[in-house]
């Protein structure tokens, strides 16, 4: 099997022995060069009613940094485990569930799009508000030859959209409490914390929980760098999967809060360090800079680990 850097890495973090760590193949994705497996990460307890936090990256082939940032956390602590007698018995109360690389294709040819050239983020049975769309950006159908393609109008979902909403949906709707956080990068000159609706800016029906969280943030980490705030006030877009996913849990789980979160890495304040990464493909998505790199692989530990935190004790700010 041909690989790549984040896929070594995934398979490497397979050698970590441990009864609270599960490793799943959910497909494979089929190319012209090789065939690649994207791989699911489930720790903790068998019981799904168990409040549960989901982390999914590489939904764009070219935003390698988001799975690095995941593998990186993943590596952590997957070693603390191995030594931190509190944070195994901390898992007893709560779960993670994990896909760092949906996209496995794309990242192997460092494209957006999947190898069938469909933007996965444009890819399910959402429709934004027309009024509110930009051209080709919110989502198209023109052809497969133009960024943010959409894919073929009823053909249904792509195999990678699919392994995710399919995953997601078994490892994570039944949970009393579900909090998710998808990376991403090439947006924006700030780190970016989205919450939805992508594709209306009608009010999330679980607004007051992305606001409760966002309280708890500010409050526990006063200094920290990043903006929260809904995605629908940066661009509307069709076609985005945490906005399906989520409306078909509030429509089954009303009960249960699913709360999907988005980190929109700022890669435009990279560029503007290294104005060079201008003229380079993964230059537009990535920290070329070799310091650079190492400070994101590190900075953003301190978000994945509050998010442990929060979710574990959701009760005593989200009933608050």
């Amino acid at each position: 099997m041909n690989t790549f850097n984040e896929l070594d890495e995934l398979l490497r973090l397979e050698r970590y022995r441990s009864s609270l760590i599960r490793f799943e193949t959910l497909g494979t994705i089929e190319t012209r060069e090789a065939a690649y497996p994207v791989k699911a990460i489930v720790i903790g307890s068998d019981d799904r009613s168990l409040p549960t936090l989901g982390f999914f990256g590489g939904v764009h082939g070219l935003e390698k940094v988001g799975s690095q940032i995941l593998l990186a956390f993943f590596h952590s602590f997957f070693y603390q485990l191995t030594w931190d007698r509190d944070l195994v018995k901390s898992l007893d109360g709560y779960r993670i569930v994990s896909i760092p690389i949906i996209n496995p294709g794309g990242m192997a040819r460092s494209t957006r799009c999947n190898p069938c050239n469909v933007d996965l983020m444009r890819n399910a049975p959402v429709e934004a508000d027309p009024e509110h769309t930009l051209p080709l950006i919110s989502g198209h159908r023109v052809s497969p030859q133009l960024p943010w393609y959409r894919g073929e109008a009823g053909k249904g979902l792509e195999k990678e959209a699919q392994i995710l909403v399919d995953f997601v949906k078994r490892e994570m709707f039944e949970a009393q409490m579900a909090l998710s956080l998808d990376v991403h990068s090439g947006f924006g000159v700030r780190d970016q914390i989205w919450y939805p609706y992508a594709k209306t800016k009608a009010e999330f029906p679980r607004k007051a929980a992305a606001l409760k969280l966002k309280a708890l943030l500010d409050t526990t980490f006063p200094h920290h760098i990043y903006k929260y705030e809904c995605q629908s006030d940066n661009y509307i877009t069709s076609g985005d999967l945490w906005d399906y996913l989520f409306d078909g849990h509030h429509e089954q789980e009303k009960d249960r809060v699913f709360l999907p979160l988005t980190l929109e890495l700022g890669s435009w304040n990279w560029i503007r360090k290294n104005p060079v990464q201008f003229f380079s493909k993964a230059g537009l998505f990535h920290p070329m800079k070799h310091h650079r790199h190492s400070r994101i692989m590190r900075r953003h530990l301190i978000l994945l680990n509050f998010l442990l935190r929060a979710v574990r004790n959701h009760s005593a700010w989200l009933e608050a």
